[in-house]
């Protein structure tokens, strides 16, 4: 769908721990964002170009202790934004996965320091009873 909303000229780039199944038009890194191998990886593929959509889909491995997964998917949201500060071209986009919950507002805060507009949606797809939400940031201000 990605693929289809940004046309065939779309560099699209993704990054996983699992091994994805090939997409067209889809450069795919199997790798750890987490860790610097991963995010080398991704840089190196870039290769120096700016980006126009940073999406993190990214969510922790469940341990069932409410804190500590809502602390790690905030953790994950922040190197999201971390990426798309050092990444992103002026008037990009941020699509960031996280769980509601203890430091929501503050990452929401966080991206709003560098994007014109912050958006807080959960999507149709999601169960009701999920705590998943997205923070989108959009136009990017260097």
């Amino acid at each position: 769908m990605l693929r289809e909303r940004l046309g065939p000229a779309a560099r699209i780039l993704a990054i996983d721990l699992l091994p994805m199944d090939p997409i067209a038009g889809v450069t795919f890194i199997q790798a750890d964002f987490r860790e610097d191998d991963g995010l080398m990886a991704v840089e190196a593929a870039l290769a120096g170009a700016p980006v126009d959509l940073v999406i993190s889909d990214m969510a922790p491995n469940l341990s069932g202790i409410d804190p500590v997964d809502q602390a790690r998917s905030v953790h994950l949201g922040e190197l999201a934004l971390e990426f798309a500060i050092s990444h992103l071209r002026d008037g990009g986009d941020l699509l960031v996965k996280v769980f509601q919950g203890a430091g929501l507002p503050e990452l929401q805060r966080a991206i709003g320091a560098h994007f014109l507009k912050v958006y807080v949606r959960k999507p149709k797809s999601s169960r009701d009873r999920s705590r998943e939400t997205f923070l989108v940031g959009k136009g990017f201000r260097q």
